[in-house]
């Protein structure tokens, strides 16, 4: 807050002018600290947000992923059903090929 604010007319008016004056000076004062405060409010929000992603993806990728990466990988490799897993990523992985005609 500016020190301007705080300064008062030391001898009274008898028109209010000072009192005027005085309060068009702090509501003006107070317009910029308000713009001064909103944008503090704003980067800190931000800062709040980019914290709350990250620890988002984080706990994603730690409490769901590496537990079911590591059930993937106890299972044993020469199962039926990991073949028929095996067989269809890649006859997906053609059909996506064939699909953007690569060769």
């Amino acid at each position: 807050m500016s020190d301007a604010a705080f300064s008062v007319n030391a001898v009274p008016s008898e028109n209010g002018v000072g009192t005027l004056e005085l309060a068009t000076r702090a509501a003006r004062d107070g317009a910029a600290d308000a713009s001064v405060a909103a944008a503090r409010f704003w980067a800190n929000s931000s800062l709040m947000v980019s914290r709350l992603l990250y620890n988002t993806a984080y706990t994603l990728s730690y409490g769901v992923v590496f537990p079911v990466a590591y059930v993937a990988r106890a299972i044993p490799n020469d199962n039926a059903a990991v073949q028929g897993v095996v067989e269809g990523a890649e006859a997906a992985a053609r059909k996506v090929d064939d699909l953007l005609n690569r060769p």
